[in-house]
């Protein structure tokens, strides 16, 4: 397989320089692999996740990758997944007896007018 393995990572940062919001994550095989996406507390409910997710799946457009890998728990942002458009592969009941981990997808689609790479 290529090793073309890329770190991928997104911040929202405040003109302080804080940082409020972050996705963490890689690039390889045509793929986005999302590891960590949060947003602070006190910063939620604003848009700022769906920027970081959209900047994230921008670049990893750039890069030539055409899928977004990642995986959620049941108590976290399964319903704001599937608002940006990803839909749910496999589950994984149980953990730690009583949640359940979703593994979601998305197709990535270029911009018109915007060449592939």
């Amino acid at each position: 397989m290529p090793k073309d393995v890329k770190p991928l990572c997104v911040f929202d940062r405040l003109a302080s320089g804080e940082i409020v919001a972050g996705l963490t994550g890689k690039t390889y095989w045509n793929y986005l692999d999302i590891a960590f996406l949060w947003v602070a507390d006190t910063y939620r409910n604003q848009g700022r996740a769906t920027a970081i997710l959209r900047a994230a799946e921008n670049e990893a457009v750039h890069r030539g990758c055409q899928h977004v890998l990642l995986d959620t728990y049941c108590f976290q942002a399964l319903g704001f997944y599937e608002k940006q458009g990803y839909t749910e592969f496999g589950t994984l009941d149980h953990f730690t007896g009583e949640h359940t981990r979703h593994y979601l997808r998305k197709r990535l689609q270029l911009k018109k007018g915007e060449p592939q790479r």
